[in-house]
């Protein structure tokens, strides 16, 4: 295991980014080359009130059955306090989210692949999970961002590479809730 140094987020501007994503699937679709477009960090965040929350991968046990379900769960409660939209982001493909958001049903957060590790890497979030065969992936945790700026970063404690854990206490749902209603 290798600490690392927690990177500063707040108060910072996210990097400028261009995503390859995809639509969401419905049952029975597939997704296809022709199918991918481009999604910036400009376009995700400018002018609006964004939750992100990122995590180690799709399909992984502590992502599929509570990160990414507790956010689904608690969208509207978090549109009704001014988030304008709620992303997942995770370092894998297109093809990756867009079968992992359709399998678990996933209606209203939207989701960026982050498939070259790019944004995870400038904002400082990279990690390397060798340790578990999974490679570079991404540190768990959420974050409030405002017109592009980063007002509120929840990160799990352990930062580092090859971590043998899989903290999920701080960067769910319910801690950005209860941040947001501090806010109003």
């Amino acid at each position: 295991m290798t600490k690392k140094v927690q990177p500063k987020l707040e108060n910072t501007k996210v990097p400028e980014v261009v995503f390859k994503t995809a639509d969401k699937l419905k049952e029975g679709e597939q997704c296809s080359g022709e199918d991918l477009y481009d999604l910036s960090t400009k376009e995700i965040f400018e002018n609006k009130k964004i939750v992100l929350f990122a995590l180690p991968g799709a399909y992984t046990p502590t992502c599929s059955s509570q990160h990414l379900p507790g956010y689904e769960e608690n969208y509207d409660k978090l549109k009704e306090l001014g988030v304008d939209e709620v992303y997942v982001l995770s370092v894998n493909d297109a093809f990756v989210m867009v079968n992992w958001a359709r399998d678990l049903n996933v209606q209203k957060v939207q989701i960026i692949p982050d498939g070259n590790a790019e944004f995870t890497e400038k904002i400082g979030m990279l990690v390397d999970k060798a340790n578990l065969g999974f490679g570079k992936r991404s540190w768990r945790y959420s974050m409030y961002v405002e017109n592009g700026e980063i007002k509120k970063v929840f990160s799990e404690k352990g930062f580092s590479d090859n971590f043998k854990d899989d903290p999920f206490e701080v960067s769910n749902a319910q801690t950005m809730l209860d941040y947001l209603k501090t806010q109003k």
